[in-house]
């Protein structure tokens, strides 16, 4: 294959979003999730104050799935969280839409990976609410959640920032839907899609078990605490459905093959008796990796979304083993890359590759689509 082009995607605010208009009213912002990456939300808003970015933005609620705080006049970002910790009220997704009422663009950011909050995602569209979310849950389930999701911002012409979803903000979303605007058809689309199975697999080296670094990239918070999660392939399976149905392919989740990297075995256990049983990956991983090592190839968990013709297209997850040139056998630590084919790029893909996990790079991505839709880029 040849060279590629290659986009490797910054971490910081892309200089694309223009400046905040000064006369406008500052968005009114619900953030609901404080977990890791709602924390960094707060944080790096904390380090707008002052700032022509802060005066665009402010933050009014503050919300997880127990408690919640709603800020006063002038309130800084850091404030309404020791409020909501310190002086709290019970959290209800129904008392949301009051709290944002009042002059500017309203929008909720969604930093949670709850499948309640994604269910409101089209209804909050539908009334005027702007979305961004970094829960994959809304776009990458059901098709029809999808449709809603797509019927909520055309009924209330409102914008859903989805970047945060795929690659913790990298412009995958966002190349393809560039692309297409330009005239271009996608043609395929393949790629690392996993920040947590980038990881395992750029450090596994088939002389330690495979287990140990599972435990290690769980413990380093790569993973989910139920490393299951990352290893079924599911959070791949719910990227490569955003990506294909943003590339005008509306598949079903059914119909996208998933081999899994859990055995049977492990996979019914009981999550208390997951850590005794990892061992269990250990012989097949280290099989598959000595027949790549062999071919001169190396293993990577890969998402392919080919053959796309009339909306229609084959969709796959699984453990490849790449030649060592590949664009897609590279990168480091929880690095994901992605190549995309179009018309323009047809033989040489379009790669970007970047940070796929990480709470401050996901923090960017979101307030990254908060600052597109105050400024309207």
């Amino acid at each position: 294959m040849k060279a590629v082009a290659v986009t490797r995607a910054r971490t910081g605010r892309p200089h694309a979003i223009p400046p905040v208009p000064a006369a406008a009213a500052p968005a009114r912002v619900a953030l609901l999730g404080t977990g890791t990456v709602g924390t960094a939300v707060i944080e790096r808003l904390a380090q707008w104050t002052g700032t022509p970015l802060g005066a665009g933005v402010s933050l009014v609620h503050v919300a997880n799935s127990r408690r919640a705080a709603s800020a006063t006049l002038g309130m800084a970002p850091r404030e309404i969280l020791r409020v909501m910790q310190s002086q709290p009220r019970p959290s209800r997704l129904d008392q949301v839409p009051a709290v944002l009422r009042g002059d500017g663009a309203q929008i909720v950011v969604d930093a949670t990976a709850s499948a309640a909050v994604a269910e409101r995602h089209a209804e909050w569209l539908a009334q005027g609410i702007h979305v961004v979310t970094a829960c994959k849950l809304g776009q990458g389930t059901g098709l029809a959640q999808w449709r809603r999701i797509r019927a909520g911002c055309l009924h209330g012409n409102t914008a859903y920032g989805d970047s945060a979803t795929v690659g913790a903000g990298l412009p995958l979303l966002r190349s393809i839907r560039d692309l297409q605007a330009g005239g271009d058809r996608i043609l395929a689309i393949a790629g690392v899609l996993s920040g947590s199975l980038a990881w395992l697999f750029n450090h596994y080296d088939g002389l330690r078990p495979f287990s140990g670094f599972v435990r290690e990239a769980r413990d380093a918070g790569f993973t989910e605490p139920d490393p299951r999660e990352d290893l079924s392939g599911e959070d791949v399976r719910r990227k490569l459905l955003i990506l294909a149905r943003s590339a005008g392919v509306e598949l079903e989740s059914s119909e996208v093959d998933v081999d899994s990297l859990v055995p049977a075995t492990l996979a019914g256990l009981a999550r208390d008796d997951v850590d005794g049983a990892l061992p269990l990956l250990d012989t097949p991983l280290r099989e598959r990796f000595a027949a790549a090592r062999k071919d001169g190839c190396k293993l990577r968990f890969i998402a392919r979304l080919e053959n796309i013709r009339g909306g229609t297209g084959d969709a796959r997850v699984g453990l490849e083993a790449l030649p060592e040139d590949h664009p897609l056998a590279g990168g480091a630590g929880t690095d994901n890359k992605v190549a995309i084919w179009s018309d323009r790029y047809r033989e040489q893909p379009l790669v970007i590759q970047g940070p796929g996990a990480g709470a401050e790079v996901t923090a960017a991505g979101l307030l990254d689509d908060v600052l597109r839709i105050v400024t309207g880029a």
